[in-house]
């Protein structure tokens, strides 16, 4: 069904997570309510959106530096009371709408769990450097051929 990200990603390191995504699955809960759109009698009638909810604070499937880095990088996404929640309404039966709003909230935690590679600066090799002058003084030669001497 849902499946972990890989270990490494072209740039990022994952933070070497300890969050169980089965418990963490468990600990979603879910609200239903009428989708907007296009569907007629269908929409009208039967409450096909949901949206997946996490308490963030109160999980036990994450560990206390988890929860600080998902407040940190969600900060925009979680609500007052401290609750995460991300909603799907594009299909017409409400499984398949929960089971993608799952992957959707799943998807965000584990990606808010990611930090960066760190940069190591690196100096800049004196041939590149003198390249760069000799570049310059061409390109400035070139330029002062053109002008006209006022004399």
């Amino acid at each position: 069904m849902l499946k972990p990200p890989p270990d490494r990603r072209r740039g990022f390191l994952y933070f070497k997570s300890t969050m169980e995504t089965a418990i963490l699955l468990e600990e979603f809960t879910y609200r239903t309510s009428r989708s907007g759109g296009k569907g007629g009698q269908n929409v009208n009638k039967v409450e096909t959106k949901v949206e997946a909810c996490l308490d963030v604070a109160a999980s036990e499937a994450l560990t206390p530096p988890e929860k600080a880095l998902i407040f940190e990088n969600l900060a925009h996404r979680i609500s007052a009371s401290g609750i995460l929640a991300a909603s799907c309404q594009t299909e017409r039966s409400q499984l398949a709408n929960k089971e993608k709003a799952s992957a959707k909230l799943l998807a965000l935690v584990q990606k808010a769990l990611i930090r960066p590679k760190k940069r190591k600066r690196t100096r800049i090799p004196p041939e590149v450097k003198a390249a760069r002058l000799e570049a310059k003084k061409r390109q400035s030669e070139k330029k002062a051929a053109r002008r006209i001497d006022p004399r």
